[in-house]
């Protein structure tokens, strides 16, 4: 009973906060319902309602851009932390820098690429006048927004897959580092033979988050475009919001029935990714 007695509060917590609202969710969505007054059960109405939403697609069409393009964090805070993991003079301050984007708030993280993409006095719009002769208001775009915004959101991301990475590489057995060296291996064979395979558990953790973060992408798009312009920025956690919590919406329902195919979404890669790592390690 003892190991049931530690996992009892976690598995509580798990089924509180995580499962039942997942089932709530669920349910919700096949209701046509304000958040406040009686709930009116109209099947599979609001999943219909989806099919022929465009607003819907162009929400689900920017969530695949963020998913492509965010996942060069987990390469690219590999890479930092690979340069990182020196004993070399001032590798504390490289350290701090790089992991200074990871600490401060996503609010602030908006701020602070809405005035680099400012138009007038933004550096990023600066610099595109001043070699081309033309700037270019990259948030007003509807061809640039979506990518202004991953920018932005891949700077601390790429710092939080650098942290986890680095605990990772604390954890590389240095004899297998030797023995590999013995017998030639350096370079990109060392990184691809010798230490990838110790950096699994890293690498799963910071795919999953990476793929959970590009998925749920809320609050940069609320702080620097509040889904504009013309809704062509929007993903799919912002479009529930509008539709069930917005002044626009309160449609708790049609909301929901988002959520629910986020959720199906998240779930389709996350599975995905664990059945390869289970089938690598039983060698199938």
């Amino acid at each position: 009973m003892t190991p049931w007695l530690f996992l009892a509060p976690g598995m509580a917590m798990f089924l509180i906060y995580v499962l039942i609202p997942i089932v709530q969710s669920v349910w919700v969505s096949f209701h046509d319902w304000d958040g406040l007054g009686q709930m009116r059960w109209i099947g599979l109405a609001n999943y219909s309602e989806l099919w022929w939403d465009d607003a819907f697609y162009t929400s689900l069409k920017n969530n695949v851009i963020w998913l492509v393009l965010y996942m060069l964090a987990v390469p690219a805070g590999l890479m930092i932390a690979l340069f990182l993991n020196q004993t070399v003079r001032g590798i504390r301050i490289y350290k701090s820098l790089f992991f200074f984007p990871f600490v401060i708030s996503q609010v602030v993280v908006g701020l602070i690429f809405s005035w680099f993409y400012a138009p007038g006095f933004g550096l990023l719009y600066a610099m595109i006048e001043w070699l081309t002769g033309r700037g270019v208001a990259i948030l007003a775009e509807e061809d640039y927004v979506t990518y202004g915004i991953i920018a932005a959101g891949l700077w601390p991301q790429i710092a939080y897959c650098m942290i986890l990475y680095l605990t990772g590489l604390n954890a590389v057995a240095p004899d297998q580092i030797e023995a590999a060296r013995l017998d030639g291996a350096k370079g990109w064979r060392m990184l691809w033979h010798v230490v990838l395979p110790q950096l699994r558990p890293a690498t799963f953790i910071a795919v999953v988050m990476t793929v959970i973060g590009a998925l749920r992408s809320f609050d940069l798009v609320s702080i620097m475009t509040s889904g504009g312009p013309f809704g062509s920025s929007r993903v799919l956690s912002y479009y529930m919001y509008e539709q069930a919590l917005s002044e626009y919406g309160y449609r708790m329902g049609y909301g929901a029935a988002i959520a629910v195919v986020l959720f199906g979404i998240m779930m389709i890669f996350i599975s995905g990714f664990i059945w390869k790592m289970w089938r690598d390690e039983k060698g199938l």
